[in-house]
């Protein structure tokens, strides 16, 4: 800025200088959110199991209390995983195969031990590797 005997006057590039900043803080900002990773198979089925953990009882709430289970959702979302592999067989890649088939059989276990009576243990056999009998029978 420069300073007349006639008062403040303000030098001519100000507009420069404040879209430089603008810029600068627009820039930060971006910076500052970071960017989302590209899609991929693994998040479509962390995003389905993950609805289906809360299903199964598996998170706390914010007063520190389990969310009671709810078995007819838990399966409904067991059953799109197993729908998901059914329908993707042989397009995917080894690695995305196998996490698939352990989270089926992880959220399988799972719901058996819901609806296994007391004092009865579950089964403990991996799914067949044809999926024969991927899907749930709900008791």
């Amino acid at each position: 800025m420069t300073e007349t005997g006639e008062g403040l006057h303000i030098d001519s590039d100000w507009k420069e200088e404040a879209r430089r900043e603008k810029e600068r803080l627009a820039e930060q900002s971006r910076q500052g959110r970071g960017e989302l990773p590209p899609p991929s198979f693994a998040e479509i089925v962390n995003l389905i199991v993950i609805q289906a953990a809360m299903a199964l009882g598996g998170f706390v709430g914010p007063d520190g209390r389990a969310h009671p289970p709810d078995l007819v959702s838990g399966r409904h979302y067991i059953d799109l995983l197993g729908l998901m592999e059914e329908k993707t067989r042989g397009n995917l890649t080894p690695e995305e195969q196998q996490m698939l088939e352990a989270v089926l059989y992880e959220l399988r276990m799972q719901f058996v031990a819901f609806t296994q009576p007391p004092g009865r243990p579950a089964a403990g056999r991996p799914p067949a590797a044809d999926g024969a009998g991927s899907k749930l029978e709900m008791p």
